[in-house]
């Protein structure tokens, strides 16, 4: 607890005189230009010198060897972790002059590990109140949990408890889309959860719904159907995807790869050019992996 006292504090919440306008992001488009982050003073930088272009709509797989930089650049956009240089633009807007809220109000998660609180499930979809009971509803149907909602004594004040302890690990992860839903950001950001559903082409689906449910552990399969359903619907349609990903397999099918190789961008390009290089980054890790 003490060592929680020195901590310093994160930038303003809210920044009046800097609040965006309120259809911002209204694409979805995000620069990096000469970005550099590191975790402390005095190591090497997690991120360096990083120029990017993502285009609003666009599908990025992002993808590196381990301590490349991929959780990073989610700590870097959330402004978890501040910049040592450089900027991060979201529609043209930097993001290190606006508050805390408008950032994070702008961008979505689905982690790796789903999150529930204990408390109420409309506390765990809407945890600060913002929404109408219509749109979480709507929000409940889409994520495949209106049914299990409704059949709960108390619907949305049905409780939950620690940890979603009560719920089986698909509902959990759900409901994490269904909080996702409900913000209706332009930005998702996926940690190599539903990801076989960035892949449209039916010849593929068996192998990346095998790979969705090794990476999620023990979501059962009506749950990997749901989250194909999901993603592959209109409610992410042009929205920006960042998918950080383990399995090469999963971000096969998007517009560009992402290649981190020590906090710096090896390669930036369509899967199918990097492929086509038998000396790029990219076609090298996926050799390693079909080796293995």
């Amino acid at each position: 607890m003490l060592g929680y006292t020195h901590l310093k504090s994160e930038a303003p919440y809210e920044i009046e005189e800097n609040k965006p306008g309120p259809s911002w992001p209204h694409e979805g488009n995000i620069t990096f230009k000469n970005y550099t982050a590191r975790y402390r003073p005095e190591l090497n930088p997690s991120l360096k010198d990083v120029n990017l272009h993502i285009k609003g709509g666009d599908n990025i797989g992002i993808c590196g060897r381990t301590g490349a930089g991929k959780s990073t650049v989610t700590l870097a956009l959330f402004r978890i972790l501040e910049a040592s240089a450089g900027q991060i633009f979201i529609d043209g807007v930097d993001i290190a002059t606006i508050g805390l809220s408008d950032l994070r109000h702008a961008v979505s998660i689905i982690p790796q590990d789903s999150q529930l609180f204990e408390g109420s499930i409309r506390g765990n979809i809407d945890p600060v109140g913002e929404h109408k009971d219509v749109d979480i509803w709507a929000a409940l149907e889409k994520s495949y949990l209106k049914e299990f909602v409704q059949s709960q004594s108390g619907g949305l004040d049905a409780p939950v408890s620690e940890g979603g302890s009560n719920l089986s690990s698909g509902q959990r992860q759900l409901f994490c889309f269904a909080r996702a839903l409900l913000r209706n950001t332009k930005i998702l950001i996926l940690d190599e959860v539903g990801l076989a559903s960035l892949n449209k082409s039916v010849r593929h689906f068996t192998d990346l719904f095998r790979s969705i449910r090794q990476a999620t552990s023990s979501i059962d399969l009506e749950t990997d159907e749901a989250v194909q359903q999901i993603l592959r619907g209109e409610a992410f349609d042009n929205v920006t995807k960042l998918v950080i990903a383990h399995r090469l397999n999963t971000i096969a099918q998007s517009d560009k790869i992402l290649v981190l190789d020590q906090g710096a961008v090896a390669e930036y390009d369509s899967p199918q050019a990097l492929l086509a290089n038998p000396d790029s980054l990219y076609a090298s890790l996926v050799g390693q992996a079909h080796k293995a």
